[in-house]
């Protein structure tokens, strides 16, 4: 059991306390994510729009509402990571993949600080051994560092 996983089944002990303490310390997290994970929005749309190289499976590890908003086309939702059922899907889908595979994973349900999804996401990824998982860095939320800025989108689902 990880770190993050431990975080998550915290509240189920704690109560309402628990769960302030457990969203505080997954929020701080996201802030640890070495740089070298990170992709910003406009080098993934290059890497997205160019006709060479490949293409990186891309996974939304944040809430069901926002994917149905607005989500990268051709991303696929797995659910929110900082949920011991997220993080399972997220391993049942990347289990039988080359662990050279490109993969992005993305949330951009708020400020980048606060967001308990991506840590434990890469955290896991990275303990099944892939080692090229990219961290898409959004700093506001998904609308203002994606949409807004007229990236491809797609909606619904």
């Amino acid at each position: 059991m990880n770190l993050s996983t431990k975080f998550v089944q915290l509240p189920l002990i704690l109560g309402t306390v628990g769960i302030a303490l457990a969203s505080a310390v997954l929020a701080y997290q996201a802030s640890l994510i070495p740089v070298s994970h990170l992709i910003n929005p406009d080098d993934l749309v290059k890497i997205l729009q160019s006709s060479k190289g490949e293409k990186p499976l891309m996974i939304q590890v944040g809430s069901h509402v926002l994917y149905a908003q607005a989500h990268i086309p051709g991303s696929e939702y797995i659910g929110p990571a900082s949920s011991a059922s997220g993080i399972q899907q997220l391993r049942k889908r990347v289990e039988p993949l080359p662990r050279n595979k490109f993969i992005v994973i993305y949330c951009g349900c708020c400020p980048w600080s606060h967001c308990p999804n991506i840590k434990p996401a890469d955290d896991a990824l990275r303990a099944m051994g892939f080692s090229n998982v990219r961290v898409l860095y959004i700093s506001d939320n998904f609308g203002a560092n994606w949409v807004d800025k007229g990236y491809p989108t797609a909606r619904g689902e």
